[in-house]
């Protein structure tokens, strides 16, 4: 027996030792990359034990597993069915980063289950998703917090308190932008597995079954069926930062454009407009553009606060006002005293501190409805050729 197979075999049944009365047990659900990141940040609290791992992918929580336990004390009990680990009581929270396509399910399963929940973004894959979820969340008493950290980042919380304060004037649009490149040299459709894959578990809750297709397995963010796009993927984080800054709600109407997918394979586009207008009287634009030459990380987005009296640069790492008539320099210039970095910190720090108090977090899942709804929206804007309005009311996609 070698040493990945002893920890697989043996992590499953070592006992979790005995634990302070602030202690968390969490279970991760899906560890690909950024799950396995993400769980790393929760381990960062001293009174937070990972207890569980599971995945369908077995080189994935091969790699959690080997991580987790770099942590003293920590000896993860390992599943390969979301459900047996929802079962598991001695599991108080659960980390969810899975593609996109099970969110919703694993969601309202583990608030079946009792659990607290923190999912990665977006929240859902689908309007009528996010329609149970929010209703969901309404009849739990259970803790959710949605994966955009901006929602705990001290540099966007200081970019809102600017807005509110009418340091702009009024501000009737909002011009977002993200640049970066997949296309390069992805013309060839490959992909390939680096160990045992359960390809019925992943496909899950998608209608059309397929044989197991390694390049889908890898680039499912860009294939329609299981993920809304780069447009979403980051679209998520852009307008949810656009509302938090505006104090807006839902969307009126979106309206989008786009060229056609330049990489094999995928059925998504790579360069897209979305237009939202809002009932607070401003429009949100923001332009993704995965064509582009790709930017260092602290120049590759930006929103532009256009207000009347002046104008708000705000990126992942500065914040910067420009009065009117002096737009050389800025008047106010605010860093994060950390960097965007921490921003996942903060957001994690939140999230535990709502487990422990039952506060509410700071991004609910009506929140991630709001910032998912309005990529939704925009997919369904290029597939049907027109405006999309959304009834807040009914809860309804209109044309």
């Amino acid at each position: 027996m070698n040493r990945r197979t002893f920890l697989l075999a043996g992590g499953s049944v070592l006992a979790v030792q005995a634990a302070p009365s602030d202690q968390i047990n969490l279970g991760v659900i899906g560890s690909g990359g950024r799950g396995t990141f993400v769980m790393t940040v929760f381990q960062k609290d001293p009174a937070l034990r990972v207890t569980a791992i599971c995945d369908v992918y077995e080189p994935n929580l091969e790699n959690a597993l080997s991580t987790a336990s770099k942590t003293p004390g920590t000896h993860p009990k390992i599943y390969r069915n979301y459900k047996e680990l929802l079962a598991d009581k001695d599991i108080q929270a659960v980390l969810i980063a899975t593609p996109e396509h099970w969110h919703a399910q694993m969601v309202l399963d583990a608030l079946a289950a009792g659990k607290d929940v923190y999912v990665e973004k977006p929240l859902c894959h689908t309007p009528e998703e996010g329609v149970q979820l929010v209703e969901a969340e309404k009849h739990t008493k259970q803790i959710v917090q949605v994966g955009m950290q901006r929602r705990s980042y001290d540099l966007y919380l200081d970019g809102a308190k600017l807005v509110a304060s009418g340091a702009l004037g009024n501000v009737r649009m909002v011009r977002s932008w993200w640049l970066n490149n997949y296309v390069g040299n992805g013309g060839a459709r490959t992909a390939k597995l680096d160990g045992a894959l359960d390809w019925e578990q992943w496909q899950g809750p998608v209608k059309t079954r397929i044989p197991p297709d390694p390049f889908i397995f890898r680039n499912w963010r860009n294939i329609a069926e299981y993920g809304g796009g780069i447009v979403t993927d980051q679209g998520a984080h852009v307008f949810d930062g656009i509302h938090l800054l505006m104090n807006a709600s839902y969307p009126l109407a979106v309206t989008a454009a786009a060229g056609r997918p330049h990489r094999a394979g995928y059925d998504t586009p790579e360069s897209v407009v979305v237009t939202a207008e809002y009932p607070e009287d401003f429009i949100g634009v923001f332009s993704i553009n995965y064509a582009a030459m790709r930017y260092q990380l602290r120049n590759d987005q930006m929103n532009q606060l256009d207000g009347d009296q002046a104008r708000m640069d705000i990126g992942r790492e500065e914040c910067k006002v420009y009065k009117q008539g002096a737009e050389e320099i800025a008047a106010i210039a605010k860093k994060s005293e950390k960097g965007f970095g921490w921003a996942t910190d903060l957001h994690v720090q939140n999230f535990l501190e709502c487990v422990r108090t039952r506060k509410t977090p700071t991004a609910t899942m009506s929140l991630g409805f709001q910032a998912a709804i309005v990529t939704q929206l925009g997919n369904l804007s290029l597939q049907n050729g027109r405006r999309m309005k959304w009834n807040a009311k009914l809860n309804k996609v209109e044309m």
